[in-house]
């Protein structure tokens, strides 16, 4: 193990999001969050199974940050009651590498038969899978290769997931006009709050 190592996975790492598809689908799926949540007033749920699901919190609670409300809805969970909190309005983004995860498939039906119409969108490699088909918007990570010496481990696909939340929050952030106001009135503590309160002169 040398440094030259170190550096070829960071190359690997920042190859696979340089090869992201940059995509329509992107202003696609801020269009209908926007939509349904800052105009219909409801919530955009996050769902994903594992490591997938590690990300869709992050990425919940980062919208809910950023001025649009968020939550994260465990797949399993979903099956024993947790359903409940799909509202009218809301939108889904479901998020599996494979874009077959049991959970998730099953979770579609679930959703659907609770709110009919309810919008999906989804993050995945596999663009011709049953999830991805099934959704409003689909968005391609790419299908990098893992950096995993195995090529199992969820590595590289779960930076390109995170990179993919990053981008269509900031997106949203921009259509919404979201200000430092604005984010000191949800992040009031530590440092970040005291910079956001700063730059708003609060």
């Amino acid at each position: 193990m040398n440094l030259d190592e170190v550096k070829s996975l960071l190359v690997h790492e920042a190859q696979a999001v340089q090869n992201i598809p940059a995509t329509d689908d992107f202003i696609k799926a801020v269009d209908i969050i926007e939509e349904q949540v800052h105009q219909k007033g409801g919530k955009l749920v996050t769902t994903g199974m594992g490591k997938a699901g590690q990300i869709a919190v992050n990425m919940a609670t980062t919208f809910s940050s950023t001025g649009t409300a968020s939550i994260f809805l465990h797949p399993s969970e979903a099956q024993h009651g947790d359903l409940g909190v799909v509202q009218e309005n809301d939108v889904i983004l479901m998020i599996s590498n494979s874009g077959k995860t049991r959970e998730i498939i099953e979770l579609i039906d679930l959703v659907r038969g609770l709110r009919p119409g309810i919008p999906i969108i989804v993050i995945t490699s596999n663009t011709e899978s049953v999830l991805a088909k099934e959704a409003n918007v689909c968005i391609s990570t790419g299908n990098p290769k893992e950096v995993c010496t195995l090529g199992l481990t969820p590595t590289t696909s779960t930076t390109t997931m995170t990179v993919i939340g990053d981008v269509l929050v900031v997106l949203l952030m921009k259509k919404i006009n979201f200000s430092n106001a604005d984010y000191a009135k949800r992040h009031h503590g530590g440092y970040l709050g005291h910079k956001s309160r700063k730059a708003a002169g609060l």
